[in-house]
């Protein structure tokens, strides 16, 4: 992708090194890259002879060649946040097994692991160590801007890591405390009724109840339905095995 001149930002694993120091074993390679670069991409790894397979249209596709994966990521599974290309201007630049490349920054780090909430996998504790890992040396405007109306759901994932690290509320300015629970307090001293069910947003199978039986808001829905997009196509494309997708 380099030598082609794709443009992306390696995450997963080696981000959170780059920004923690935290190392663990990792299976696969994270790639963040905008919808328009993925035919790109999946393109040069199938000319690599890796198997190919679009696994969300939404925000992943997988490459895989003999023990290999590579996960190619746009997005969020539930369409809250997309990546635009100042997600790959504003990687920082790192060496990723041997290679000169560039890897994503705090700022989009966090804000893409703030709804990675599910039962079987809680990225908090990631953004906590990033966190502490940068002493909140963090464009954290910039990160508001990322979450937007969500804003929420970061000041949830700030008082997880204040609750983790009380010696170290300072990491968070007091200003940005101050104007969240500010937001909250508003929020919370009067109801909305109309306000629709966001659970879905967080996890689609702990919350599948209330909207499948209960009736409530399907949000999740109408936020894929704005950013999906069409089936990247790829000449002899083959989706991988089950066993395959165990691994990867």
């Amino acid at each position: 992708m380099n030598e082609h001149q794709v443009p992306y930002a390696v995450s997963g694993a080696f981000a959170l090194h780059q920004h923690t120091g935290i190392w663990r074993y990792t299976k696969d390679l994270d790639l963040f890259l905008t919808k328009q670069e993925v035919s790109s991409a999946l393109e040069l790894l199938q000319q690599k002879g890796y198997v190919l397979e679009i696994c969300d249209p939404v925000w992943l596709a997988k490459a895989h060649r003999d023990d290999f994966y590579v996960d190619l990521i746009t997005g969020m599974s539930n369409g809250v946040i997309s990546v635009d290309p100042s997600w790959i201007l504003r990687a920082q630049s790192a060496i990723v097994v041997g290679v000169e490349t560039r890897v994503m920054a705090a700022e989009e780090l966090i804000a893409s692991k703030l709804f990675v909430t599910r039962r079987e996998r809680f990225d908090g504790a990631d953004i906590a160590h990033v966190i502490y890992g940068t002493k909140g040396k963090i464009e954290w405007e910039r990160v508001l801007a990322l979450v937007g109306e969500h804003w929420e759901i970061l000041l949830w994932a700030l008082i997880f890591f204040r609750y983790a690290y009380p010696a170290h509320s300072d990491y968070v300015p007091f200003k940005l405390w101050e104007d969240l629970l500010t937001r909250y307090m508003n929020l919370v001293s009067k109801s909305d009724p109309k306000a629709k069910f966001r659970g879905s947003l967080l996890d689609e199978n702990t919350f599948a109840i209330d909207v499948k039986e209960w009736g409530l808001d399907n949000v999740l829905a109408d936020y894929r339905a704005q950013h999906a997009a069409e089936p990247t196509q790829v000449e002899e494309h083959q989706p991988l095995s089950q066993e395959q997708r165990k691994i990867a």
